[in-house]
């Protein structure tokens, strides 16, 4: 099994669309160079904040081929291998190209609302069909049901290639009870950036952040103060960042982020249907914002 360290701040990617609908390759491999020369960990790529449910299965192999070439192993790449069909899931592993790619972050399966035994299974039956390392990833507001930590640690004892969590409940006491009863070898990463200092300092390994996207090298100086115990430098940080926390997801994400970056200059303000950018009002405050933010 491959080794991989996810201590720090891995940045969940978006993917820049242009206007006419197409993915913005372009605009995709600037935004690796950006993180490449701004102290991110490593990436994590078609995820939720990739809008990965709109990309058709070619456009997902050219982009994890783009990044791929374009870091050159220079930090790790996370790639996004998840469903609500095991079987779906254990074919795409077993058939496709993963090399380059150094863990995979799957979900748990949304929509058809398993039971906890059924989430076991799920993960079990991936577990065993690769060798890879395998993030868990639990974001029950997006899945509609939440994995436990009960279930997330009895994942993280039974199987060597699972590594770690992506835990996004936003549930303090799960997120605790998790780090908490862990094994020594098992990470457990925050889900949202508006609780990573606190996870942190709980004991987390470090963040796949949304805001990272924006403000790769503040984010992750923060990220790195506070896993080096400087919660002084790192609470300065992160209260800079509280309004521009709520303005990532007050009309969805990543439509948040997205325009930030389409605002920043970096790609155009394009998202694939059904997500739609934010409303006028919303883009107004997040200039005023940033323009605050960078001054």
């Amino acid at each position: 099994m491959k080794q991989i360290n996810l201590s720090g701040m891995g940045v969940a990617l978006v993917t820049p669309f242009k206007s006419n609908g197409e993915v913005d390759y372009s605009a995709l491999v600037c935004l690796v160079d950006y993180h490449l020369k701004n102290d991110t960990d490593y990436l994590v790529i078609l995820g939720t904040t990739a809008e990965t449910p709109t990309l058709t299965s070619t456009e997902k192999k050219k982009i994890i081929q783009l990044i791929i070439d374009k870091t050159d192993r220079c930090i790790p790449i996370v790639v996004g291998v998840g469903g609500n069909s095991t079987r779906a899931v254990i074919h795409e592993l077993c058939t496709e190209d993963f090399n380059g790619i150094d863990a995979i972050l799957s979900v748990v399966p949304y929509y058809n609302k398993p039971t906890q035994e059924g989430i076991f299974q799920h993960y079990k039956h991936i577990a065993e069909s690769t060798s890879l390392p395998i993030i868990l990833y639990n974001v029950p507001g997006r899945t509609g049901v939440n994995m436990t930590a009960r279930t997330s640690l009895l994942l993280a004892n039974e199987f060597e290639n699972i590594v770690a969590i992506k835990e996004a409940s936003g549930d303090k006491d799960q997120v605790l009870e998790i780090i908490k009863n862990s094994p020594d070898n098992f990470q457990v990463l925050c889900g949202d950036d508006s609780l990573a200092l606190f996870s942190i300092k709980m004991g987390a390994s470090g963040v796949i952040s949304v805001i990272g996207n924006v403000f790769p090298k503040k984010f992750s100086k923060m990220i790195h103060y506070i896993l080096n115990g400087d919660s002084h430098n790192a609470c300065i940080i992160n209260d800079q960042f509280l309004e521009l926390f709520e303005l990532l997801f007050i009309n969805g994400s990543p439509a948040g982020v997205k325009s930030m970056l389409n605002i920043m200059g970096y790609i155009e303000n394009e998202l694939r249907l059904p997500l739609v950018p934010v409303l006028k009002e919303t883009y107004k405050r997040v200039q005023k914002a940033l323009l605050m933010f960078r001054s």
